[in-house]
């Protein structure tokens, strides 16, 4: 069954939504140093547009994260240890998902997230390789019953 079959469920989306809030609340709290601080301060302007936009902003990608990410899911999944070769994909499953954000970011009507993202943008493979174990942990959360 395809991610956006089992993650775009209406019975399911909320939770998931809110699961992926979690998780980049968690990702950007775990950044240090000057890079952290950078990506903590822009993260608390996108934050700041307007109540709930992180969870729209990912309500927005999800559909297009699910598609780039399925086929690295599913090879997951046949190799018996989705979370463990999911994560061993990071590389390629972090080029899927900027692959999303950089096509999405084209439409963004807000100037701050559109600034705030291409400001950071250099160094976001590393930062979502980094995610890589959440994010594996939220698809098997939501995937596998």
């Amino acid at each position: 069954m395809a991610l956006s079959d089992q993650l775009l469920n209406p019975n399911k989306k909320a939770e998931v939504v809110d699961d992926f809030c979690k998780l980049i609340d968690e990702e950007v709290a775990s950044k240090s140093g000057i890079s952290g601080l950078a990506i903590k301060a822009g993260y608390s302007a996108v934050k700041g547009i307007k109540p709930g936009y992180i969870g729209y902003a990912v309500e927005q990608f999800l559909p297009g994260l699910c598609t780039a990410l399925d086929p690295i899911w599913s090879e997951s999944v046949q190799k018996g240890d989705p979370v463990t070769h999911f994560v061993a994909s990071r590389s390629p499953a972090a080029d899927a998902i900027l692959s999303v954000t950089d096509a999405r970011m084209e439409s963004v009507r807000s100037s701050l997230a559109l600034g705030t993202y291409k400001k950071l943008r250099g160094s976001a493979k590393k930062n979502v390789e980094e995610g890589i174990p959440g994010l594996a942990k939220l698809l098997k959360k939501h995937t596998l019953v």
